[in-house]
């Protein structure tokens, strides 16, 4: 399920400018159509990508838990097995973690350009233009295609300006790449 955002959080509370709007927030549609241009709908990554981060999250920390005390327990003796508690305590911290950082993940299209909105104590911005895109890949590998996802790369002239939205539904990724590749073709003919 996606989740869109008129202008902030679920709960009416702009990020951009930390007021609330005192009304509810806009209800998911899956793709932006028919806003203002300096009112960006905010497109939230789907809940897959946060299963999948915290699946990987428990097999290898799970594992490693398990690992170093059956190993620390066996060679050093019981007390040294107390070590892993080390890759349970990040284990337990990285939970909460990866859901604050999902959260965080959000893009919008506009009429000129793609938002991409990340970040949980440094928060990251990036504008994309459509005029200057180069190439807009769509890439799945093993583990995505298993939950069901994939990643839209965008390619700008500019290295430093290439952005990435990972863990979308194979088939927004599709739509996203056919219309970012529609626009980039329209905006560069007029350079």
């Amino acid at each position: 399920m996606w989740r869109t955002y008129a202008c902030g959080m679920e709960t009416g509370t702009s990020r951009n400018a930390g007021r609330t709007t005192g009304q509810p927030a806009a209800r998911p549609t899956g793709r932006p159509t028919g806003h203002a241009a300096d009112e960006p709908v905010w497109i939230g990554l789907p809940p897959g990508l946060l299963r999948m981060r915290r699946l990987l999250l428990v097999v290898w920390l799970g594992s490693l838990t398990i690992g170093t005390a059956l190993l620390s327990g066996l060679l050093a003796g019981p007390g040294w097995a107390a070590f892993a508690l080390l890759p349970l305590a990040v284990l337990l911290w990285g939970w909460p973690m990866l859901g604050r950082n999902w959260r965080s993940w959000r893009y919008a299209e506009r009429a000129d350009d793609l938002l991409i909105s990340r970040g949980v104590l440094w928060r990251k911005e990036t504008v994309v233009p459509y005029g200057r895109m180069q190439l807009v890949e769509v890439t799945s590998g093993p583990v995505e295609r298993h939950f069901g996802l994939a990643s839209v790369q965008l390619h700008t002239a500019a290295a430093a300006t290439d952005a990435r939205i990972t863990g979308l539904d194979p088939a927004e990724a599709e739509r996203l790449r056919d219309r970012l590749t529609e626009l980039g073709e329209a905006r560069s003919a007029g350079l």
